[in-house]
């Protein structure tokens, strides 16, 4: 048998850089890394080595690094993926909240992380965390909830096990999700003679599992009986590549569609059967749709209480639920009909099967108020300046009106994803939204990871003052780079978005908005962003800010337009009840009248069939 003799390290990067796509491509792209005590010496070298076979790019934070490769993987639909190193303490668990992130939405990236001396004879080494019950703990245990696959990497050898488990549950339907290797330093830099048809390349295949003919029969029936279905869209129609199937099932049975935030752009808004969003950031229309349902079908979602309206918008009493998912988990939920199957594949088979079955026609009036009352409260300002703050859904106005069919829109927490998911018109392929895990901070990072995947894209992110300020710092990465993507960054002095959800469960503003906690840092936004290298400036207005949109094509660096907005108000369209626990007893009046109110939705709840 032929040998090579490489470090551990050595032959990690170079077995990677062995992994390919059925295109051709790297599945892995390269490594996000930032190098300290614990990875610098092995996995350092080892990166070095590589050069182009393996890329190494630098960034700013280990969080943030790790959301560049989960928006990447995302705009890949998971074809595609990132790895990023860490040192052995702060840095390893600085990554935890995006591996998180990454579990939530079954999105594939590659945490390798430094970890202790196997050998353990420099212990406790620098950063070490010390369990006084269990010798075998590190800070990277901290990993094993949030990770799809775990281990550690204490031998040389094995290397020849865990990295082919991790790859193939990177590339697995079913169990996508992120990997933490932890690797100990001292192991990093020891020499091993590996078989060299190890680092022959190997070609990973996304399967498309085929779905049970009783599950697909069962479900046929359940569609055949049903008197007024609807269609609930996810995420996985899009890592399917599922949407013109989607679409062929919706036309052919004459059933309306409505989007998850994750599901967002898989049937183009403009279609027909396109009913907007349900549950709690939902449209009007959809949710009336919902509400009347008597069969919920779902594809490719998780059903989270976002779309469900904590289970308060599917609650026709002769309402059936029927979930077409990749992991018998999700497909189970609930007390669901399971199908369990590519989505793809899924919905062709049930299309073949139900030709013989249409739906009456859907009165397209609800639709069109719709989109009426959508185009109201968008609409440019009468008074527009900067003396007269607009609202978040002006400003989504502003880029609505200005965006191309290249253009995506992207966000993650505070305020403008459900303004987004209830007012933003997709294109196809034209929104991105991390909202399972709701993670302030993925904004900037998430932008340069989407443009990295689709350079061919323009791509607009959306982020609060609040978020912005968690995590910019890749906004640098970018303009070092010549990563260009436009940020439209809102300020409105505070976590708007919270600030309503504190006033509407019964409490008073506190600690939310700057003018009501014992801090106002009053912040240049636009000279932060510009002494990170991005093109920066303060739009006057919502018209100005159209126009700042456009002037921001064909620059070569990130363009962030600063825009002060009003906390105040909400989208003024669409929306349901959400569960959010209201304190029980104490309290003045407004804790009263909350209680009330939250008594009145949950008595709607319908969580069990």
């Amino acid at each position: 048998m032929t040998t090579i003799r490489l470090t551990a390290a050595q032959a990690m990067t170079r077995w990677l850089a062995a992994q390919m796509t059925e295109d051709g491509e790297r599945f892995i792209e390269g490594v996000w890394a930032i190098f300290g005590h614990g990875n610098v010496a092995g996995i350092g070298e080892a990166l070095q080595g590589m050069g182009n076979s393996l890329p190494t790019w630098r960034g700013q934070n280990e969080q943030t690094m790790a959301h560049a490769a989960i928006a990447y993987a995302k705009t890949q639909k998971r074809r595609k993926a990132m790895a990023v190193t860490s040192s052995i303490g702060p840095g390893a668990t600085n990554m935890v909240t995006a591996c998180a992130l990454a579990h939530v939405n079954r999105l594939p990236v590659l945490l390798i992380a430094g970890d202790v001396f196997a050998n353990r004879r420099p212990d406790p080494v620098l950063q070490q965390i010390e369990d006084f019950e269990d010798g075998t703990v590190s800070a990277n245990d901290a990993f094993r909830p949030v990770s799809r696959y775990f281990d550690r990497i204490s031998r040389p050898e094995h290397l020849m096990t865990c990295l082919p488990r991790a790859l193939q549950v990177m590339t697995d339907p079913q169990n996508c999700g992120p990997v933490c290797l932890a690797f100990c330093q001292d192991v990093q830099a020891e020499a091993f003679d590996y078989p060299a048809d190890f680092f022959e390349p190997r070609v990973w295949r996304i399967r498309r599992p085929e779905p049970d003919p009783r599950e697909v029969a069962e479900v046929a029936d359940l569609i055949r009986s049903a008197e007024t279905p609807v269609i609930v869209s996810g995420g996985g129609v899009l890592y399917s590549g599922a949407e013109d199937a989607l679409a062929a099932f919706a036309e052919a049975l004459n059933v309306p569609v409505v989007e998850t935030q994750a599901g967002k752009g898989a049937l183009a808004a403009a279609h027909p059967l396109n009913f907007g969003s349900p549950g709690v950031t939902g449209s009007a229309c959809g949710n009336d749709l919902c509400a009347a349902a008597d069969l919920v079908i779902g594809v490719g979602t998780r059903f989270q209480d976002f779309t469900t309206a904590s289970w308060t918008a599917f609650r026709n009493p002769e309402r059936r639920l029927v979930s077409i998912n990749l992991h018998p988990h999700d497909a189970a939920k609930h007390m669901a009909t399971p199908l369990v199957s590519d989505a793809r594949v899924a919905l062709e088979r049930l299309t073949g099967l139900l030709d013989d079955t249409r739906f009456e026609a859907h009165d397209p009036k609800a639709r069109t108020d719709w989109h009426a009352a959508v185009a109201t409260v968008t609409a440019l300002p009468e008074n527009d300046g900067p003396d007269n703050l607009p609202t978040d859904a002006q400003v989504i106005g502003a880029v609505q009106r200005v965006a191309r069919e290249n253009t995506v829109a992207m966000c993650a927490a505070g305020t403008m994803p459900g303004a987004l998911q209830v007012l933003w018109q997709a294109a196809p392929g034209g929104y991105h939204m991390e909202y399972g895990y709701s993670c302030m901070g993925y904004e900037v990072a998430g932008a340069m990871g989407i443009k990295l995947a689709a350079p061919e894209k323009e791509v607009i992110c959306f982020v609060g003052d609040g978020s912005y300020m968690m995590a910019n710092s890749e906004l640098a990465t970018a303009a070092a780079r010549r990563v260009p993507f436009t940020v439209v960054l809102t300020d409105n002095a505070g976590y708007g978005c919270i600030n309503r959800l504190q006033i509407g469960c019964g409490g008073a503003e506190f600690n939310n908005l700057y003018k009501d906690s014992d801090v106002w840092p009053r912040i240049d936004f636009v000279a932060h962003a510009a002494s990170m290298g991005a093109h920066a400036v303060k739009a006057a207005g919502i018209a100005d800010l159209e126009a700042r949109i456009v002037e921001a094509r064909g620059r070569d660096v990130p363009s962030v337009i600063v825009i002060d907005t009003d906390a105040g108000p909400g989208t003024g369209a669409g929306g349901a009840w959400w569960d959010v626990a209201v304190p029980r007893t104490g309290g003045p009046a407004r804790l009263e009248e909350a209680r009330e109110r939250y008594d009145a939705n949950a008595a709607q709840q319908r969580v069990h069939d």
